[in-house]
């Protein structure tokens, strides 16, 4: 097609091959006649839904003549919202991205369309059309980027939420870009931004930043839930928006500064942070959700005043660890990763423990992909961390084949994230154990080093040329 071809002149050439009338087409499509010859005779832009009959009468694939329709559209002096936003509706079902990123780029030279583009954007992704959604918010984006505006900040957070994937290396990537315009939102939706930033940054075990977002977080959601006379604003609450009760922001905030301790051996400080999230009483609201919730926060406190114990050295709470977490099965992929970190690092022998969760431990790896991707970049983090220190631990005990068996599959577990720390776990656990290897096992390790070592350098060429 040619850059004098319409949709007019498509349809004129196709009425004359089959020898159609007005009346012919649009008793063959539904169309009303008038609205037609409008078309046709006065060069109106018809419906997207009036395009579909059309293309399917005349035997073309959906969407055929998208592309020409953006340039009919473009042809007036105004564009006609009405028409354009089921196009954009009908491109996300299609998938036709390319369409919507040209509609939206001619559309957004124009300033004015922006708050329609993004309430569009608002309703695509809550409709799971999260790459049209993403189109529409970068486009928005980039014109309002020298503005200091709230829907700035926030076209930037769905894109920090909708960028998020697999790719640790990418994710870490994804939170830079979007941590200068989390205290731009509203004071409310920053609590959401927080937490979402704080698990990020904790599945990437980057353990202050972690902390920076958690205390963050809890300073706020106190100041709001504690403020005296706390009411709604304008008749509506400000806090129906966020995705979680508003007391739960202040406890999270003690969990994940109580996991940040943790993890730097504070063990005492760990403990004290779970007994804030375990009590409670001063939570003002008494309805079913708000009972889901400090069941969660209590029996997370009784997980973590185990862990704590067992990380300090008191392995005497073992078992009951292992009892809680039996009946608690939600836990038990974090459950057996802290059980034989624990065993590799004060030499406990669990053999027990690993033979009666064999079973859950094969299965655990294949629910990973039935999980959302929020739950899914933890689990597969911990998993392959669990992969790694159990070859860490049958190798130390001499059995071989099992352990090596456990880091090759942790190895390609955490290529497939590209998470680097794990990776260099593996490598430098396979070296120091390289000697007990069998060929076949040295056959696939070189496979996937060499796979690991191609990504690295692909990887330093894209962030080199950016």
């Amino acid at each position: 097609m040619d850059k004098t071809t319409t949709i007019r002149s498509e349809v004129e050439k196709f009425m004359e091959r089959k020898e159609l009338t007005l009346s012919d087409l649009g008793r063959k499509t539904g169309i009303n006649v008038g609205s037609l010859s409008s078309i046709i005779t006065g060069g109106r832009t018809m419906a997207v839904n009036q395009l579909d009959r059309i293309t399917e009468l005349m035997g073309l694939p959906e969407g055929h003549y998208y592309n020409l329709y953006i340039q009919d559209n473009m042809a007036v002096t105004q564009p006609n919202w009405r028409r354009l936003r089921p196009f954009i509706f009908r491109c996300a079902e299609l998938n036709k991205l390319d369409c919507i990123q040209q509609a939206t780029s001619w559309l957004l030279d124009n300033i004015v369309y922006c708050p329609v583009l993004f309430d569009t954007a608002e309703e695509l992704l809550q409709a799971g059309k999260k790459e049209a959604a993403a189109i529409l918010y970068e486009g928005v984006a980039v014109t309002e980027h020298s503005q200091h505006s709230e829907r700035l900040a926030l076209c930037q957070y769905r894109l920090f939420t909708i960028r998020l994937g697999d790719d640790q290396a990418q994710n870490l990537e994804v939170a830079a870009q979007f941590e200068p315009y989390i205290e731009r939102l509203d004071e409310v939706l920053q609590l959401d931004a927080l937490k979402d930033m704080a698990n990020v940054y904790r599945s990437l075990r980057k353990w202050d930043k972690v902390d920076k977002f958690a205390e963050m977080m809890g300073f706020r959601a106190r100041r709001h839930y504690f403020a005296e006379g706390r009411q709604k604003r304008s008749g509506e609450d400000p806090y129906s928006k966020l995705s979680r009760p508003l007391f739960v922001y202040v406890s999270y905030s003690d969990l994940l500064r109580g996991t940040v301790c943790e993890e730097r051996g504070r063990y005492e400080q760990a403990l004290e942070f779970a007994s804030r999230y375990a009590d409670l009483s001063w939570v003002k609201e008494y309805d079913a959700d708000t009972d889901h919730w400090k069941g969660q926060f209590q029996g997370w406190a009784k997980a973590n005043f185990f862990v704590a114990k067992l990380f300090s050295g008191d392995l005497s709470v073992l078992n009951d660890y292992v009892n809680y977490f039996e009946i608690n099965k939600d836990e038990i992929l974090l459950a057996l990763l802290n059980i034989v970190e624990v065993a590799n690092t004060y030499k406990a022998n669990i053999d027990d423990i690993l033979s009666r969760f064999d079973p859950e431990i094969k299965s655990l790896g294949e629910q990973l992909e039935g999980t959302i991707i929020y739950d899914k970049r933890f689990k597969a983090e911990r998993y392959s961390r669990l992969l790694n220190e159990l070859s860490d631990y049958y190798l130390q005990k001499g059995e071989y084949k099992v352990g090596f068996k456990y880091l090759l599959d942790s190895l390609q577990r955490s290529f497939i994230i590209n998470n680097e720390s794990i990776i260099i776990k593996c490598v430098s656990l396979f070296e120091s154990f390289r000697g007990y290897a069998a060929s076949e096992t040295q056959a696939v390790y070189q496979i996937l080093f060499s796979e690991v070592y191609q990504n690295e350098k692909n990887n330093r060429f894209v962030y080199s040329s950016r």
